[in-house]
């Protein structure tokens, strides 16, 4: 976190948490009541001081002010920086490179998810397209086009498949994975809320 949020913290610890205004969509945008934060400045911000808590809530510590995130879908919204068919290189909303992917997953409806050292998130939609080429078989070896769209269509409707992601040096299996089941296995809450005993401004 940023020093001037941590100076904030210590000289005022028990601000009143806020719920229902900060949103993340699924292409890593930070939303105010639904309205796009277009300033980069306050989207830095929002991003470096970016957590989670105990409970699984993702929250902006905004200097005293503990703001929690409703999530459209995952914590993270990651994107591809290589170019098309070099090596696979992402970073996530808050501006951070991934190092490691430890799992890699397709959803119903065709999304990407991985876990990274940063947490879990999804694969924004526009970045498929680099994405594909880091797709291989069990030996590492590229797929035809044919073959890569049986095998995600497959795990689409919930069936394993032989495919795999590479990543560095690492090739992670692909498995499949239902949208609703996201936030129970990997530990997130999506619409954040207070505990009965807390106060909170809304």
């Amino acid at each position: 976190m940023d020093e001037i949020v941590l100076r904030a913290l210590s000289k005022w610890p028990n601000v009143p948490a806020v719920y229902g205004w900060l949103s993340l969509d699924r292409r890593g945008n930070w939303l105010i009541k639904g309205e796009k934060i277009s300033n980069p400045t306050v989207n830095a911000f929002i991003a470096r001081n970016y957590e989670r808590d105990g409970e699984g809530r993702w929250f902006f510590q905004n200097g005293p002010q503990r703001v929690y995130v409703s999530l459209e879908y995952t914590p993270f919204v990651y994107r591809a920086m290589n170019a098309d068919d070099a090596p696979l290189g992402l970073e996530c909303q808050t501006g951070a490179r991934v190092t490691a992917v430890s799992g890699v997953w397709i959803d119903e409806t065709g999304a990407l998810l991985l876990q990274t050292e940063h947490g879990v998130g999804l694969v924004h939609d526009r970045d498929l397209d680099r994405v594909v080429y880091a797709f291989v078989d069990q030996s590492g070896k590229p797929l035809s086009e044919d073959v890569l769209s049986e095998l995600m269509q497959a795990l689409q409707d919930g069936h394993a498949a032989a495919l795999w992601l590479k990543h560095g040096v690492a090739n992670i299996k692909v498995e499949p994975l239902r949208s609703e089941e996201v936030c129970g296995r990997f530990g997130f809450q999506s619409r954040p809320g207070a505990a009965e005993n807390q106060t909170q401004c809304t």
